[in-house]
């Protein structure tokens, strides 16, 4: 039987073109003309032997062949460039500071360290696992080198906004929520300590759509809000990354809740000009976190796709 190679060429054609959510700006991006790109994702299909694409109103949508193709040219990508960096950055040392999020420090956080550290394992990395508002200040003040942190509309000097990221009404797994609209009580409320980018936008929401509501809970760290909520004392609000399996996104209109706005994640650097590690680590949070957002936010293919 004659083997298939993918060219991994088209397959990050395909795979910046998703991640872009548009193949035209994907075509800007990798310096080729839309009629190349054309081409090249008429080339992925023959080479599937399958339809990768398939009509969703007045556009195109992955069919089942092309989310796993998309999956699988994501991780033959990531290792082409894993195995690039290492070949040509052997020699690659020094000392990166990084922080993050508590969402990103069960999920990402070992994904990207184990990716930087198979390539260059003569550099060392402190990772800080805190909230927004120490992020932010660590990088202002030289402490940290990279911060991911959810968007407050602070800018420092170097920042570079990553994407969108739903934020959902989260609750216990098993059963449903004591609470609803028509029952006339405040909506008990779990929530991580003030300041909390995602508690103003819940109680913000909240407060638009005439919905009263009470702190029920108040914790210093998001294990103890997921201990809470998974027990039902409150309803919370997070975004789809990094739920632990004691508790589940709800359905807004089956509660009576409002629907809630994207919350932006951004990468702040330390310096406009990173050192070559710093700047190797940042590239590979930015794969990583893209990668994560793609698979919560639904996947728009351009017509001429």
């Amino acid at each position: 039987m004659r083997r298939t190679n993918f060219d991994l060429d088209v397959l990050r054609t395909f795979a910046t073109g998703m991640e872009l959510g548009n193949f035209a700006k994907a075509a800007d991006r990798l310096g080729r003309s839309t009629s190349a790109v054309s081409a090249q994702l008429k080339k992925l299909e023959e080479q599937a032997g399958t339809p990768i694409f398939r009509k969703a109103g007045r556009g195109l949508a992955l069919t089942e062949a092309g989310e796993t193709m998309l999956a699988y040219a994501r991780r033959l990508l990531e290792l082409n460039d894993e195995a690039a960096a290492a070949v040509h950055s052997v020699e690659l040392e020094g000392w990166v500071r990084l922080g993050l999020q508590e969402d990103f420090g069960e999920n990402l956080l070992p994904d990207v360290l184990g990716r930087f550290a198979r390539a260059h394992p003569k550099v060392r990395i402190e990772a800080r696992v805190v909230r927004n508002a120490e992020l932010l200040e660590r990088v202002t003040t030289g402490k940290l080198d990279l911060a991911l942190a959810w968007s407050d509309r602070t800018l420092t000097a170097h920042c570079e906004k990553i994407g969108e990221v739903p934020m959902r009404w989260i609750g216990p797994a098993v059963g449903v929520p004591g609470w609803n609209a028509e029952s006339g009580e405040p909506l008990p409320l779990a929530s991580l300590e003030a300041p909390c980018v995602l508690r103003t936008a819940a109680t913000n929401a909240l407060d638009r759509a005439n919905i009263a509501w009470r702190l029920a809970f108040v914790s210093p760290s998001l294990g103890g809000l997921w201990a809470a909520t998974a027990a039902g004392l409150g309803v919370t609000i997070r975004t789809p990354i990094g739920l632990p399996a004691k508790v589940r996104p709800l359905k807004p209109a089956a509660l009576g809740l409002p629907e809630l706005p994207s919350l932006g994640l951004v990468l702040h650097r330390a310096e406009a000009d990173p050192d070559p590690a710093t700047a190797r680590l940042a590239s590979i949070v930015l794969q990583a976190v893209r990668e994560a957002i793609l698979d919560f936010v639904p996947q728009r293919i351009p017509e001429s796709a």
